[in-house]
């Protein structure tokens, strides 16, 4: 298994105020069917983490997803060289 992070995804993390964070994903394509699904659960996991008790995840489509946003060793885990 591979995390948002290891995949690129991430794009920028600020803290915004007391306890509220932003990031800015994206997805490998823009019909990734998946999305919804990361985005929510993207939330969840940052809304369990001491310190915050609000996530705004920003989906952003530029610059577009490429595989060299990956890093190394998700590209090994994932067969792509």
């Amino acid at each position: 298994m591979v995390n948002i992070v290891d995949l690129g995804l991430i794009y920028d993390i600020r803290e915004e105020d007391d306890e509220v964070v932003s990031v800015d994903m994206t997805l490998t394509s823009p019909a990734c069917p998946a999305g919804p699904q990361l985005v929510q659960q993207s939330k969840m996991a940052l809304e369990r983490l001491e310190g915050v008790t609000e996530a705004q995840i920003n989906l952003v489509m530029t610059p577009p997803w490429t595989p060299e946003r990956m890093t190394d060793d998700a590209r090994d885990k994932l067969g792509i060289f």
